[in-house]
Formats: structure tokens, sequence, C-alpha cells
């Protein structure tokens, strides 16, 4: 079960960034996020109703969805919807392998998991590949502000995604099922994606163009009510800093899609760059894995 989370997971998430390159236009970047998670809520809400999983929680429990609302279904996706006008969908998720690193810390931070010295390593290289990444993509013109910016905007996004993750380890160790905490979280979520755009008064024109209402469909049933249920089950059943592995193939299946769909130019430093990040996510893969069958054995 767990491999076949995973495999969701990455072959879900790693189409995703293609499917907001597609949202970017004429609508308003949150009132997009907006339509998608007020459809995936609408969609979520009867399924989780239907086969019993619908739990109102304590009044702490409540608290945490709409921390985890904010994490999760809302403020992290505002930061990569606005990247992507930066910079590449593909580069972004590329950005996004960072949950790796932020998770191990937070972890650390917040649940006292020891941080080892391979996750310092390998973050090494991940820095690494991300600087080569982006090297073709910075000019010694004003181009290069807007890249910073895109890297920057983005890595925020991943914070966010990474606190969204703690919050989903705690609903783990008090029992809450991430079918109940999805519901809760992604309602909490939209309602507050609805407060901004009506406090920026933002226009709700939605736009009727195939690409524009496909990708919302696929954003909120598989990129939000699939994906999300699968990547947060993954984090109950093997910890925030392992179920974040699955970025290690975001970028290969974004930036090939990226290549072809946004004209993204392969060059030999993004190449090498790419290989790195690989490289130093295989690591904390690999040295993770043995680490967990010494302390099982």
């Amino acid at each position: 079960m767990t491999l076949f989370l995973y495999i969701l997971t990455v072959a879900i998430w790693g189409t995703t960034w293609l499917a907001i390159y597609f949202q970017l236009g004429d609508v308003d970047i949150v009132v997009s996020i907006f339509y998608r998670f007020a459809l995936a809520t609408l969609i979520l809400i009867p399924l989780v109703v239907i086969i019993g999983k619908a739990r109102l929680g304590s009044r702490q429990d409540q608290f945490y969805f709409v921390a985890q609302g904010g994490c999760l279904f809302s403020l992290n996706f505002i930061c990569f919807y606005y990247a992507t006008q930066f910079i590449p969908s593909g580069l972004v998720s590329v950005i996004f392998c960072l949950a790796t690193l932020y998770n191990a810390v937070n972890s650390r931070l917040f649940f006292g998991t020891r941080v080892e010295r391979y996750v310092w390593l390998a973050s090494l290289f991940g820095i690494s590949g991300l600087a080569l990444l982006m090297s073709p993509q910075i000019h010694l013109d004003d181009s290069w502000i807007n890249t910073l910016t895109g890297v920057g905007i983005a890595a925020l996004g991943t914070l966010f995604f990474s606190f969204g993750n703690m919050i989903s380890v705690r609903h783990g160790k008090v029992g809450i099922k991430p079918l109940q905490s999805n519901m809760w979280a992604m309602l909490y979520g939209t309602l507050i994606l609805l407060a901004i755009c009506v406090i920026s008064g933002a226009t709700f024109r939605l736009a009727t163009n195939a690409e524009y209402l496909w990708s919302l469909f696929y954003l909120a049933l598989f990129g939000s009510v699939i994906g999300f249920t699968a990547y947060l089950s993954l984090v109950i059943r093997v910890g925030p800093g392992t179920a974040a592995y699955t970025t290690v193939l975001f970028p290969v299946v974004a930036l090939s899609l990226s290549a072809f769909f946004e004209g993204y130019q392969w060059t030999s430093a993004s190449s090498a760059g790419l290989l790195l990040i690989l490289t130093g996510n295989y690591l904390m893969i690999n040295k993770g894995i043995r680490i967990k069958r010494a302390v099982a054995a």
C-alpha cells in the first residue's frame, strides 16, 4: 500500500505543475485557486460523509484544521501560482524539492526528531544543483530579478507546505484520519481564499476555454482530493521526512512536460543541476531507508 501511495503521489503531483500553468491568464490567480479548492471541497465533503469518516473533532482539532487549511490549501498555492508567472512550472517543482530539507528541520524543531548528517550533505547537493539549474535563467539584465523573485516565492510556498506536513503529523498522533482532516482543512482553506479574494477586490470571472476548465477539474479532483489524501496518508505511515522523498521524481516529470509545453530549454548546466538534485534526494532516500531498517532491527 505504501508503494502504491508513493507512485500515485508522484504521478499526480508531477503533472499538476503543468496544470497550474494552464490556469494562468485572464482569471485572477487567487480566484483560480479559490475555484480549485471550492470544487475540491464540494467533491470531498459528500465523499467523506458517505463513507462515514466525517468527524467534528475537538476545539483544538478545529484550530489545527484552520492552520492546515492556511498552510496546505491556500497560502502555499498562492505562492506556487505567482511563482509560475516568473519562472517555468518545471522549475517551481524543482524548488519544491526543498520540502525534504524543510521537513527534516521542522521535524527536529516541532517533534525533536534528530536531523542526521546525511541530510545536510544531501541538502548541499540540492542547493548546488538548484544554483546550476537556475543559472541559464539568470541574465545580466532585469530578467534575473524576475527569476530570483520566482525562486523566493516558490521557496516560501514550500515552507508553508512543510508546516502543513507538521500539522498532519500531529493529526496522525491523535488518531485523525487524512480524509477527515482534509475535509475540514480544505473547507477552511477555501474560506481563507474567499476572504482574500473579497478583501483584495478580485473579480470572480471564470474562463471558458477547454485548457482552463480541464486543468481546473484535474487540479480539484486529482491534484487536491486524491493527491493530498495519498500524500498525507504517506506522511502518517512513514513520517514527513520520508514522505517528502516523493519530490525526487517531481522535477523529472514536471521539467519534461515544461520543455514540451512551455518551451523550457535544457542546457548542460541545467542537466548537471538536475543530476545533483536527484543525487542529493537519492542519498536521502537510501540513507533514510537504511536507518529505518536498522532501528526496526
